[in-house]
């Protein structure tokens, strides 16, 4: 399952991404990943929330950001929720990279049994037609 948190800057994007990345490690009998693009939110994370820092590896563009997350994947199978802040920072301005992104992604999602949650500074409007079944507006 994947959802888009949509929003313009300082919407409260990541408050609201940071009070479900709290939830989800609070009721996960397995692993809960924050990914960032740089070490900001560091000491907003619960000690049992895996932060990943995407700047620190490298990962720039929407390709690279889906290696990053299959290798989590494929590397940790107990993985119950991915929160994904600043996704158009880390993957780019391109509205529909980002729809060809979140459409590879999903299938990752179905195999693994993940919950990916995704903000994304842009209004509903701005985003392409097939992902706003998955949006949700702050």
């Amino acid at each position: 399952m994947i959802t888009l948190i949509l929003g313009k800057k300082g919407s409260g994007k990541t408050k609201r991404l940071l009070e479900m990345c709290a939830a989800a490690t609070n009721a996960s009998n397995g692993s809960v990943v924050f990914i960032e693009k740089d070490s900001t939110l560091t000491f907003d994370l619960s000690h049992r929330t895996r932060l990943a820092v995407a700047e620190e590896y490298g990962v720039t563009g929407y390709d690279a950001l889906y290696g990053f997350i299959a290798g989590m994947c494929a590397g940790n199978y107990d993985i119950t929720d991915v929160f994904l802040d600043s996704t158009v920072k880390i993957g780019g301005h391109d509205m529909e990279a980002l729809a060809g992104f979140v459409e590879k992604l999903a299938p990752l999602a179905e195999k693994v049994g993940t919950k990916f949650v995704l903000s994304v500074s842009a209004a509903a409007e701005e985003i392409p037609e097939r992902l706003r079944g998955i949006a949700e507006q702050i």
